[in-house]
């Protein structure tokens, strides 16, 4: 694959839909590739649909930042300049059309903790935490990722959103069915209601796994949905399916199988174009999920 990391000022100047050059699973057409302000990012069309959100997925292009964690870094936590990691902020905020004064933040650990945040929110980092609602116009949910999965909701009823990372503990501990229950309690969310979409993450063709993972799997889902979910190979390692295993999670939650989009763009079939832990390791830097309420007109 062509290496785009040395083609970020090809993108300036461009503006909309264009093609960044990923790679992408099949040939369903549940992401759009944009560039706006000369930053390339993902969103999805039956998130923007809506109306009522504005929305996307970082890549690696168009940031500041060198080395490892070229060039969109968006975490603090990495090692980076955060002289970098701020224009790298201010950037894709531009482009996505979000205010930075107004993003709130996750320092994850893979728990099944989902925080409630408001205008008083804004700027902030809330410790273990992986989820993020709210019902507040302007702010801004952001969550880190590589390799991860982001999972969005938008309920456009009631005008209430979320935004989550299910790594394999939160796939296995139901973050999906504990975000919409958090919006069910706070903002009197129906699941049926719920718009969803399962983000850029790893694929099951590239995510080996010990057995003790595949373990914890089996006591969670259904055995009907193991076939789905992995399979072994002869090194006695299986190969885990995070995209359907959210899948299912988001369906037993009450969300419709027609309200969901599930992402056809693996992080490790992409790592350069987007940050892949499984590929790089520690010397990288993280990508963001944006999601954030419009004023009503």
């Amino acid at each position: 694959m062509q290496d785009k990391m040395t083609d970020d000022k090809a993108i300036e100047g461009e503006e909309g839909p264009m093609s960044i050059g990923l790679i992408y699973k099949n040939n369903d057409h549940v992401i759009e590739e944009k560039v706006k302000e000369g930053v390339p990012f993902l969103s999805y069309p039956i998130l923007e649909n809506t109306g009522i959100v504005s929305h996307g997925f970082s890549t690696r292009l168009g940031g500041v930042s060198e080395g490892g964690y070229s060039s969109m870094n968006l975490s603090l936590s990495r090692g980076d300049s955060p002289e970098a990691v701020e224009e790298n902020t201010k950037r894709i905020a531009r482009a996505i059309g979000v205010e930075k004064e107004k993003m709130v933040y996750t320092q994850q650990t893979h728990t099944t903790n989902v925080a409630v945040v408001s205008q008083k929110d804004a700027g902030s980092t809330l410790k273990e935490t992986d989820g993020l609602v709210t019902n507040s116009p302007g702010i801004c949910l952001v969550t880190f990722y590589a390799d991860c999965v982001p999972l969005y909701f938008v309920d456009p009823v009631r005008r209430a959103i979320g935004l989550s990372h299910s790594g394999w503990r939160g796939t296995v501990g139901k973050m999906a069915a504990a975000t919409v229950e958090k919006m069910k309690e706070c903002f009197g969310t129906r699941p049926e209601d719920i718009i969803a979409a399962v983000g850029p993450s790893i694929c099951q063709d590239c995510y080996e796994v010990s057995e003790d993972v595949t373990s914890r799997f089996k006591e969670t889902f259904r055995e009907e949905d193991w076939k789905d979910l992995f399979y072994k190979k002869e090194n006695g390692k299986f190969q885990l399916d995070l995209w359907k295993a959210n899948e299912i999670n988001l369906q037993e939650a009450g969300v419709l199988p027609e309200h969901i989009a599930v992402t056809n763009v693996c992080t490790c079939c992409n790592p350069k174009i987007l940050f892949s832990h499984r590929v790089q390791g520690w010397n990288r830097g993280n990508l963001c999920a944006f999601l954030a309420l419009k004023d009503k007109e």
